[in-house]
């Protein structure tokens, strides 16, 4: 079965005419405009990528560390009943795993060294059912004992203050004792029996945990701050945080993981957004410069739409050639750009550290950045939306040199051959 000539000719005009200079010239501006776009469509893909691979990793790791829901007493005092807030929590379906804890913040010392600190007051024995990272670590867990004072701390917070397992750290707590000759701070000798490493700085670097009874002693708590929950689906957890505030039998505050860190969440997503119509530009940069190519393309081909004109060839199908010549580019280029940046995005942690090391270079500081890798997660809902676009440039930018082909008149075309 024969092709249309439409395509025929269209294809030839793409991959064509050399004979001449002007063609060649033509020919040469057609690939300049094929790689702009597949190099805008690579490049949206890349940095939506890595976007996506960033969110997804410190989503991960912050979840390693922080549960899905937290559960405060009311009015931010401690829990009426643990027990019982524990019993109605577990009742929800979508509730795997709760335990209780103590926050507080604190100053921990070291000889002249002094660091604040976030403290997390756990039960070693309950912690692994709500954080990835107490399953992990749960024999360096298990070392925390009641009465003991000892406390594990973030592995950037422990090199920072130069300490290691074994060595003796002072915390100074909030809120002092009320003596005749004034108010003196409160101060508790600590054991460092281990650290942890979650892999998200922030949590590294300031984040120290002691056993829950420890923590009620050395703060004056009759008792728990909170409950920490795990759920089944980490993405329902606004949802289910909904349900526990109107489920729970008293005035708590209900907290969920997506609100810990809301304004991180969004700044990303905002970012996300502007970087997509900002390279979504370059992409119809590229893709508008077939208007030029096909604009000289028509110039130079207008005797020979004369003779198809005059060997009754429509207007429509005139105009089919070179929509079919454009569109042609843009399969191509938008094709390329496709494999390109799917194969730099899946190859992306084995690349950039090749680039680092090559060029001597840290491209994220993990105090920066929060890790220490380039992630990447190519996601469907974002290449093909950037596929179609690329598309659909290319199809409108073909359009109105097309249109001016198809009223070529071939008597004009044909006085001066």
């Amino acid at each position: 079965m024969a092709l249309p000539y439409e395509l025929v000719l269209g294809w030839r005009y793409t991959r064509a005419g050399r004979a001449t200079r002007r063609n060649g010239f033509i020919s040469f501006i057609s690939g300049v405009s094929m790689l702009g776009i597949s190099l805008g469509v690579a490049a949206l893909i890349i940095v939506l990528s890595v976007m996506n691979g960033f969110q997804k990793e410190v989503r991960d790791r912050m979840l390693g560390v922080v549960s899905h829901i937290e559960v405060y007493g009311p009015g931010g005092g401690t829990l009426p009943d643990t027990a019982r807030t524990l019993e109605e929590v577990r009742k929800n379906p979508e509730v795997v795993g709760a335990a209780p804890f103590v926050a507080a913040q604190s100053l921990l010392a070291r000889g002249e060294d002094m660091r604040g600190a976030i403290v997390r007051g756990i039960d070693p024995k309950l912690e692994g059912q709500v954080t990835d990272l107490a399953a992990t670590a749960q024999a360096t867990l298990d070392k925390l004992q009641p009465g003991q004072f000892g406390v594990v701390l973030g592995v950037e917070l422990a090199r920072n203050m130069g300490v290691r397992e074994g060595d003796a750290v002072t915390m100074i707590a909030p809120g002092g004792q009320v003596t005749p000759a004034g108010v003196v701070p409160r101060l508790k000798q600590m054991t460092v029996v281990g650290t942890f490493d979650s892999g998200h700085f922030e949590y590294d670097s300031g984040l120290a945990m002691v056993h829950i009874e420890d923590a009620e002693r050395l703060f004056r708590l009759e008792g728990p701050t909170g409950v920490r929950l795990k759920l089944r689906d980490l993405n329902r957890a606004r949802e289910v945080a909904a349900d526990l505030t109107t489920q729970l039998s008293g005035d708590f505050l209900v907290r969920d993981w997506t609100r810990q860190n809301r304004t991180w969440f969004a700044a990303v997503q905002l970012e996300k957004r502007m970087m997509f119509i900002i390279l979504t530009l370059i992409v119809a940069v590229a893709a508008f410069n077939l208007v030029s190519t096909l604009v000289m393309t028509v110039t130079d081909k207008r005797a020979d739409i004369a003779i198809l004109r005059t060997l009754g060839a429509s207007p429509s199908s005139i105009m089919g050639i070179f929509v079919v010549q454009g569109a042609a580019v843009g399969v191509i280029g938008t094709l390329a750009g496709l494999l390109i940046g799917l194969a730099v995005a899946f190859n992306i942690d084995t690349l950039v550290p090749a680039l680092e090391h090559a060029l001597n270079a840290s491209f994220l500081p993990k105090d920066i950045y929060l890790i220490n890798r380039m992630p990447s997660d190519p996601q469907a809902n974002d290449i093909v939306p950037i596929a179609l676009i690329s598309l659909a440039l290319a199809f409108v930018a073909t359009l109105y040199p097309s249109w001016r082909a198809s009223r070529v008149n071939p008597a004009e075309a044909l006085r001066y051959e």
